[in-house]
């Protein structure tokens, strides 16, 4: 079962309270490609910028996001396996992420996965400021497991 844009941006959107509350947006959702948003407003630290665990939920909710645009919700479920982030400067306004992940990759995952029960693939991706500038680096290995694994 694929779920429509509408469904799949409903579920990134609010389906995880903090995530809800933190104002994450996922305004690209296509098969292969993500685009998430995070509000400076409302996820700032004690010095004024944007906190840290902010910066790493909309990295790690991203790839959550990129299961349900590519996988079959019916066959499989995510779990992330890993993340890495990498701060590199002071974010001090909202910020966005977007990952890719080609045709041939997501074929390759969703046939690791129907033969083996499981298949491990990386998301990564680079944070940005309002100015394109390079906030934090991300990278996440998650598993795709097949239902009843």
């Amino acid at each position: 079962m694929m779920l429509t844009i509408e469904e799949a941006r409903n579920l990134v959107e609010t389906s995880v309270s903090f995530v809800q509350r933190a104002g994450l947006q996922a305004p690209v959702l296509e098969r292969g490609r993500v685009v998430t948003t995070m509000p400076l407003s409302g996820n700032t630290n004690h010095i004024g910028i944007m906190y840290a665990g902010a910066l790493f939920s909309v990295g790690e909710v991203t790839g959550g996001a990129m299961f349900l645009t590519s996988f079959d919700m019916s066959k499989y479920y995510p779990v992330v396996k890993d993340m890495y982030i990498r701060f590199r400067r002071p974010a001090l306004t909202d910020v966005s992420i977007e990952v890719r992940m080609d045709e041939n990759e997501i074929l390759r995952i969703e046939k690791e996965a129907a033969e083996k029960g499981k298949a491990d693939y990386i998301l990564e991706g680079n944070i940005v400021d309002d100015k394109g500038e390079v906030v934090a680096v991300m990278k996440g290995t998650y598993q795709l497991r097949a239902m009843g694994t």
